[in-house]
């Protein structure tokens, strides 16, 4: 059973520097953090150092400094001493990383998609016990891969999995969050799914899909290579995995309303007395994609530090190697996230 380890701040005064910590995922992680852990020690690094103090100061137990992810030091002055690094922006050339693993430190990365984590796990398996590295560069950071176990842990086998995500195309996040888009849709057209146990590429007509949002109106899309498909089907076992993905106008929005986040989760299966089963359920968001990828950040240093539960062992992990995915979904409803049930036959 996991618990909550406030000894360990209390204890360690060294503070977990995000990188990127002014922009909206760093800013939203840190706030999340601070209400869960009110006297750990965050260091804001950005390049504007006026804006990242004013985040600073907004948190309480918080400084400021400038960052160069150019220099393998990352400019920081000496004496500074921190218990993790976070990538909230894209490492590119991994000084972020090195940085943490010259000095033992957990060191968790939200920007590299599928086709651009490599350079991570080659760093990671060449030096394999140096610090503990969390891949989430999963969709909201793998806090949809979460939500999508706990939601299976009504299936005794799950065939298949099924995720249409609506981006409202006003909600990209910020300029490091429309920075990461465009570099990922760049590199490749193609889809990613496992389907009959096989993973494979799609491409042209295959790879299109209409996306539903939760008022029923279907926004074409297609399927994209994220790590959110290899991550379920491994976590699970399901044979047949595809993600969707469609920018355009939410449903709040289309209301005349906010931005909000939309994800429409269908899994099929065999429940526990071995009968079959199907639901669809969609997770929602009022104010869009921040919330979620910030709540992911933030479980991800938590049991990166031991927070909760024993600290990470040096290597690779991935979001769901590592947290509870009912604490996860618990961790949801207090940032105002919601499960809705998709109507029998829609």
């Amino acid at each position: 059973m996991l618990v909550e380890r406030e000894d360990v701040v209390v204890e360690h005064a060294k503070s977990v520097l995000i990188m990127g910590g002014s922009g909206q995922a760093g800013s939203g992680a840190a706030a999340v953090l601070r209400r869960w852990h009110p006297a750990l020690p965050l260091t804001i690094a950005g390049r504007d150092l006026d804006r990242a103090r004013r985040v600073a100061d907004r948190l309480g137990t918080a400084t400021a400094t400038t960052i160069d992810l150019r220099r393998g030091d990352l400019g920081l002055p000496s004496g500074h001493d921190h218990s993790a690094v976070v990538a909230a922006v894209w490492d590119d050339r991994l000084n972020g990383l090195r940085y943490a693993q010259d000095r033992g430190l957990p060191y968790i990365g939200i920007s590299s998609g599928m086709v651009e984590v490599a350079p991570e796990v080659v760093a990671g398996g060449l030096r394999a016990g140096a610090a503990p590295i969390l891949l989430a560069g999963h969709l909201y950071a793998g806090f949809l891969v979460l939500a999508v176990l706990e939601l299976a842990r009504g299936f005794d086998r799950v065939d298949t999995i099924r995720i249409g995500a609506v981006l409202d195309e006003t909600d990209s996040g910020g300029p490091a969050g429309t920075a990461d888009l465009q570099r990922l849709m760049a590199a490749t057209s193609a889809g990613f799914v496992r389907r009959d146990g096989v993973f494979t590429w799609l491409t042209g007509p295959d790879a299109q899909a209409e996306v539903p949002g939760v008022d029923g109106v279907l926004l074409p899309g297609q399927a994209i290579p994220t790590l959110d498909v290899p991550s379920l089907a491994l976590a699970t076992g399901a044979p047949n995995v595809r993600l969707d993905f469609a920018v355009g106008e939410s449903a709040s929005r289309r209301r005349g309303g906010p931005a909000s986040a939309e994800i429409r989760i269908d899994l099929e299966g065999l429940d526990l007395t071995g009968a079959p089963r199907r639901t669809g359920h969609h997770l929602l968001h009022p104010e869009g994609q921040r919330p979620l990828t910030s709540l992911g950040i933030a479980l991800g240093v938590e049991r990166l530090l031991g927070l909760r539960g024993e600290p990470a062992a040096p290597g690779i992990h991935t979001p769901e190697g590592l947290i509870d995915p009912s604490y996860a979904v618990e961790r949801m409803t207090e940032i105002g996230a919601t499960f809705v049930d998709v109507p029998s036959g829609r």
